[in-house]
């Protein structure tokens, strides 16, 4: 196959748009990282991103709509609380996972009787949902268990010759995807995957707001996945990550123990004033670093690292959803100075 990239005409956007109502999948920008966007009803279209991907058939996918209130058609009951949730922070990156309708394939679904719903907030995602005329699933456009794709650069690495087109949108605002949640009572909610919507923002409406376990450790064995990101090996680059929760002093000294010519340290910008070590930053705040996080990652394979120990972030606010992803990109290896 030969992958078609796209610019973000209004002419490509209608190109791309009319592949995905013909069954093809195409990679899109959006606000969190860029998708592999296809029909989320259509059963064929599904699988071959599932094969694309390369991604395990009990991963769940998200499903894209333009307006909250289209979730209707696709579910068979909607909370009072996600209606209140949708009015402060739909369009924009958070997902919430409902009891779905027979519409939504088992396929798009992983298995479960519940789907992911969110409202894109990103203008060229939200063009090509409503001239597809289809709710659209659209999970990271990478390679499964490689860092997810913050630019059309990144998906081409990984999807030329794989999908039908990818549409270059830019770089994504911001670089981690969409929090998850499901709803435990009438006026709370379980964070199943970290994102730029907050626990301390989703409090603002829900009287409960509770942090999963999944988020910090794996799924136990027989433990199912609700939302994507919680049961496999995520975000990891060919080199070996390894997390150091330490503050930057003690970061340097265990790197002046452990340096090498192909161990790289991933720091804060603040780190770097005389690092005598191979490095790259991440940026210093949460919000900065969870737009830098995956591309960093990927550029480390460029450089050829073998081992990248990485100063860990904070697991507050957004910082948490960065945690989550380095957690995983790590496979769990953790050292607390």
């Amino acid at each position: 196959m030969k992958t078609i990239l796209f610019s973000d005409s209004a002419e490509d956007i209608s190109s791309a748009a009319e592949l995905i109502k013909k069954g093809e999948v195409v990679g899109i920008p959006t606000e969190t990282v860029y998708g592999l966007g296809a029909n989320a009803l259509d059963e064929k279209a599904v699988r071959v991103v599932f094969a694309a991907k390369g991604r395990p058939a009990d991963n769940p996918l998200i499903v894209h709509v333009a307006d909250f209130s289209q979730a209707e058609n696709y579910t068979s009951y909607i909370p009072s609380l996600a209606y209140k949730l949708a009015d402060k922070f739909c369009p924009g990156p958070l997902t919430m996972v409902l009891q779905k309708n027979d519409k939504i394939p088992m396929v798009t679904s992983g298995g479960l009787d519940t789907v992911g719903i969110r409202v894109p907030s990103h203008a060229i995602m939200h063009k090509i949902i409503v001239e597809s005329g289809c709710p659209i699933a659209a999970p990271s456009a990478n390679i499964s268990g490689l860092p997810s794709p913050t630019c059309a650069v990144h998906v081409m690495e990984d999807m030329n010759g794989r999908i039908a087109a990818v549409l270059d949108g830019g770089t994504s605002e911001f670089g981690v995807e969409s929090t998850v949640i499901s709803f435990e009572t009438e006026d709370s909610v379980r964070i199943l995957r970290p994102g730029a919507i907050t626990k301390e923002m989703l409090l603002e409406i829900c009287h409960e707001v509770i942090i999963d376990p999944s988020i910090l450790k794996e799924l136990e064995d027989g433990q199912e996945a609700a939302s994507p990101g919680m049961k496999y090996k995520h975000y990891s680059p060919k080199a070996n990550v390894i997390m150091v929760e330490s503050s930057s002093a003690d970061f340097r000294r265990f790197i002046s123990e452990n340096d090498g010519e192909k161990v790289y340290s991933l720091i804060y910008n603040s780190d770097e004033k005389d690092f005598p070590y191979n490095y790259m930053t991440y940026g210093e705040t949460p919000l900065e670093q969870a737009h830098w996080i995956f591309q960093r990652l990927r550029e480390l394979d460029s450089v050829g690292a073998e081992t990248v120990y990485v100063r860990a972030p904070i697991k507050e606010g957004v910082g948490l959803a960065v945690y989550n992803r380095l957690i995983r990109a790590a496979g769990f290896e953790v050292i607390r100075i």
